[in-house]
């Protein structure tokens, strides 16, 4: 009999776990709460399943017998009707209502309870994971203190494992109890640890370790486990483990969570690594860091990781999440990478059922294990920085996947950086030797390129180095190399190149010697990107190209959107608002940015850099009060335009720092975060600095689309930072 096809699932990050007295709420968060129709989008991939939060913190904060299940009722009532199914979540990454904790005896049976409830009403959900990730919520919840109730030590962290896996025992027992064809998908985040041969009794520990849920579930926490001691030494008592074998809850279906993240490499060595890796337990001080930074510490993957679990239970498995923040390219490649190793076990013989898209509105705050709110957005499938979800990339390879289809990206023919040399921060561990490897930016990476024209401007400098930080194959050529403008000169160059995409940062950039030379502003504002855009349109090639501002008049009070009318007061402003037509009517798949008051780390000449100079040197420095921009941060704005070109959008955007700013007010804020003196600041008028050309009192630009860059403090920040960086290097 032929084993079923390897299925697409998706996944709704839910984490609500405590900090101190505080939720955070991912679905609230990622907009999800509020939105229903977002099941429809999910529909549209073809997934065939979907893990979904029935949480027993949200559904029935103050106990069950005043559980709201209207939001469930809704939605699951719709994901059933979609022809989707669920796979129900009660706890992720939680730890119950307010009144009970993962070291509550009593979090067990509430969870049971409140899990015999969901099934009562929903008793054709087959599907249930009643509580996700139990090992790793207990390692950050009592081992390392970052969650509710913040243990940092084994004791706590063996109360916490139990608890959560006593409760999925007495949740499944409640919910057969209505449903006995309930099946158990149990997750759980599965890495592997090497160490130095000093440390290799901690290493052996950690990979026993990181069985333990599965294990105890299964039954195989017996007397010749090699933690049943562990277990009895941090106040496990004879009888509850006892209880896991005599009554074992074996998952029907094994889920395997992997990120880079999961495999590590302990060294005693600790000055070869940085601070924040070096801990210890009590015998031996070493660090601890991701294996995929380790030279010669190879990555076992996906596919090591579903083999060893198929290998150890005999259980179908499945990979339950897959994710990873970063470029679009480098989240393509991870969920190729993740299919194909899924793929490579079946034909292997395990039994794997399904690939898990996760994060399909992505999430917020897990570069800092979601202990704090800072905004940090990492988008999945789709981008909920819009006003609705924007489907990604992703989207079209998860929809590929389900379909049986080949997907086609350029950037996919490269390997992710987890498999580059360029990925390696420190030595082996076997003989300290420091392997000399090329970096992403020394070489350009063979393929297609991006053609990005306007080698002597910032903007293309910054597109460029960019793409060379994300191994993105690309060529920055001159105006001697091809002069856009002149359909010969496009043509052969593009014929050269054979770019998969043209990216145009060309222009002429002054705004006052415009008026008085209006026709070469015009050859390369308007005829330039109108030329690119034939050529491209012949070649099916990708277009990206820039526009500003300044294509406003000012009049608003409020930020220009994507849809305003174009009102230019200036020669350089209706250079660009006549581009920006004719390129879209020229080629409608073209992508057109607009953006305003470019500043970056990597040159001297715009205005903050100049400001800061003038500042901090004594000498007086003038600006405008009375003319509101948004400010732009290019290396912020490079890697979204490159996420845009992968994702396929086309048409205007708006892409700028969040927040609108007087001239006046961006020195003045960038001296108080700098820490230079104000003295020396002048606020003009407009009207007085001397300008020839006219430009709007208020040009501030902000997105109907989707607000894709972080607030322009964070920027600033940012930018002070490497700033100050560069010049400790000079």
């Amino acid at each position: 009999m032929s084993a079923p096809p390897l299925e697409i699932w998706g996944g709704v990050e839910c984490t609500v776990n405590r900090v101190g007295d505080d939720y955070h709420h991912q679905l609230e968060r990622s907009g999800h709460a509020a939105r229903i129709d977002d099941l429809d989008l999910f529909a549209g991939l073809g997934i065939r399943a979907l893990r979904y939060p029935v949480l027993w913190e949200r559904t029935a904060p103050d106990g069950l017998e005043r559980a709201c299940f209207a939001w469930a009722d809704e939605r699951l009532s719709r994901i059933r009707a979609l022809g989707i199914r669920p796979i129900v979540g009660l706890v992720h990454h939680g730890s119950g209502p307010r009144g009970t904790s993962l070291v509550d005896p009593a979090f067990a049976y509430g969870l049971a309870r409140f899990a015999g409830a969901v099934a009562e009403r929903y008793p054709w959900i087959d599907d249930w994971t009643p509580v996700n990730e139990p090992l790793t919520t207990a390692r950050f919840s009592g081992l390392y203190g970052h969650w509710y109730p913040h243990g940092r030590d084994e004791r706590t962290f063996v109360r916490a494992l139990l608890t959560q896996c006593q409760a999925i025992c007495l949740a499944m027992r409640a919910v057969r109890a209505i449903n006995p064809r309930a099946r158990l998908i149990q997750t759980e985040d599965l890495g592997y640890t090497r160490a130095t041969p000093l440390l290799a009794y901690q290493a052996a520990h950690e990979n026993h370790r990181r069985f333990l849920s599965l294990d105890l579930l299964a039954g195989r926490v017996d007397r010749d486990h090699p933690l049943h001691g562990h277990l009895l030494r941090w106040g496990a008592a004879p009888s509850e483990l006892a209880r896991f074998v005599e009554e074992p809850c074996p998952p029907d279906v094994l889920g395997l969570n992997y990120y880079l993240t999961s495999e590590r490499v302990l060294d005693e060595r600790v000055a070869r690594y940085p601070l924040w890796s070096h801990g210890g337990n009590g015998q031996h001080a070493y660090a601890d860091v991701e294996a995929v930074r380790v030279a010669g510490a190879d990555l076992g993957g996906f596919h090591a990781r579903l083999i060893e679990l198929w290998q150890r239970y005999q259980r179908p498995v499945a990979i339950t999440e897959v994710h990873l923040g970063g470029p679009r390219e480098e989240q393509l490649r991870w969920l190729l990478e993740a299919f194909h190793a899924a793929e490579a076990a079946r034909a292997e013989g395990a039994d794997v059922r399904a690939v898990t898209a996760w994060a399909l509105l992505g999430s917020f705050d897990w570069d800092s294990l979601v202990v704090r709110q800072r905004g940090y957005y990492e988008s999945g499938l789709f981008d909920v920085r819009g006003a609705e979800p924007r489907a990604t990339a992703l989207a079209a390879l998860a929809r590929s996947l389900s379909r049986g289809e080949r997907f086609d990206c350029p950037p996919l023919r490269l390997p992710g950086w987890w498999r580059r040399e360029d990925r390696i921060f420190y030595p082996p561990i076997e003989d300290g030797a420091r392997l000399t490897v090329p970096r992403s930016t020394d070489v350009a990476p063979a393929g297609a390129p991006i053609l990005v024209t306007g080698a002597t401007g910032a903007l293309g400098k910054a597109l460029a180095r960019t793409a060379a930080t994300r191994a993105l194959p690309y060529r920055l050529i001159g105006r001697g190399e091809m002069d856009i403008a002149d359909p010969g000169s496009v043509g052969r160059a593009l014929d050269r190149h054979s770019p998969w995409a043209v990216i145009n940062t060309a222009g002429y950039g002054s705004v006052d010697h415009a008026e008085g030379d209006a026709f070469r502003c015009a050859r390369v504002n308007t005829l330039g990107p109108a030329v690119l855009a034939r050529a491209c349109r012949d070649r099916d090639v990708r277009l990206v190209t820039f526009s500003s501002d300044l294509v406003f008049d000012g009049g608003k009070t409020t930020p220009y959107l994507e849809g305003d009318p174009t009102a230019p007061l200036s020669v350089y402003g209706e250079s660009q608002a006549l581009a920006e037509r004719e390129v879209l009517a020229i080629l409608q798949t073209a992508l057109v940015v607009r953006t305003a008051a470019l500043f970056s780390p990597w040159d001297d000449g715009h205005f903050i850099a100049m400001a800061l100079r003038s500042l901090g040197e004594g000498r007086i420095h003038e600006a405008a009060e009375d003319v509101v921009i948004s400010p732009t941060y290019l290396p912020d704005l490079a890697h979204a335009v490159l996420d845009l070109l992968i994702d396929g959008e086309r048409g205007i955007w708006h892409i700028t720092n969040e927040g609108a700013v007087s001239w006046a007010g961006l020195a003045e804020r960038s001296a108080e975060l700098a820490g230079v003196p104000l003295a020396g600041l002048l606020r003009r008028p407009a009207r007085t600095l001397g300008q020839v050309a006219r430009r709007p009192r208020y040009s501030a630009l902000a997105s109907e689309r989707s607000n894709l860059l972080p607030p322009l403090d964070d920027a600033l920040g940012r930018y002070l930072r490497e700033r100050a960086a560069r010049r400790g290097g000079e």
